[in-house]
């Protein structure tokens, strides 16, 4: 009778153990989801604030501080494979003063026959000076349409942070290069039109 009280026990334990594992087997697998969803956010918030991998930095105000000292920044442009646009920056090069608030300018022309829309992404390089680069104004991740044959200027207004000078990874840095490349943007599918019923009875596509 004993043994057998002994056995129950054990059993009991045993299915509480079971339902413990498949819980916490449960619980994993739910946050490794939810960790999968938040991976592409918070990357992109990690390279915005540290400037990893090239990623530069959006301001809302301009720079206070301006050293006596220069550097030199490129330009770069590129397009993808199905947009047909002529796109290249108007000026390829400039040196502002390290703090200095400067605005360039890309264009963009449409050499397709028909209306397409492009979104920008862009990287510095050397990454290690991506933090130190601080846009005010540009035309990236939002969506640009242009008609057939269309031009269209688009500025940049940027400044290069005074900590460049004096950071130990990028003191040494002397020319920094801006460079975007336009995607097709991603076009929402066209919805089919409803039926409806017009007074004869008969139906027609709204």
């Amino acid at each position: 009778m004993a043994n057998m009280e002994t056995q129950a026990a054990a059993t009991g334990r045993q299915k509480v153990s079971n339902r413990s594992i498949l819980v916490l087997c449960l619980v994993f697998f739910c946050a490794m989801i939810g960790m999968a969803y938040a991976a592409v956010p918070l990357y992109s918030l990690f390279c915005r604030v540290t400037g990893y991998n090239g990623t530069t930095q959006r301001v809302e105000q301009y720079s206070d501080v301006i050293l006596d000292k220069t550097i030199n920044v490129t330009f770069d442009a590129n397009t993808s494979n199905g947009l047909n646009w002529d796109f290249r920056p108007v000026d390829k090069k400039v040196t502002p003063k390290i703090g200095e608030t400067v605005q360039v300018t890309f264009k963009a022309t449409n050499r397709s026959p028909v209306a397409t829309t492009g979104t920008a992404v862009f990287n510095v390089t050397p990454m290690e000076a991506g933090a130190y680069f601080n846009k005010v104004e540009c035309f990236c991740f939002t969506e640009t349409t242009l008609q057939p044959g269309e031009t269209l200027e688009m500025p940049v207004v940027f400044f290069v942070d005074p900590d460049i000078a004096t950071a130990r990874e990028t003191k040494s840095v002397h020319t920094l290069t801006l460079s975007y490349t336009f995607y097709p943007a991603k076009t929402e599918k066209p919805v089919a039109s409803l039926p409806v019923k017009t007074e004869s009875g008969d139906s027609k596509l709204q």
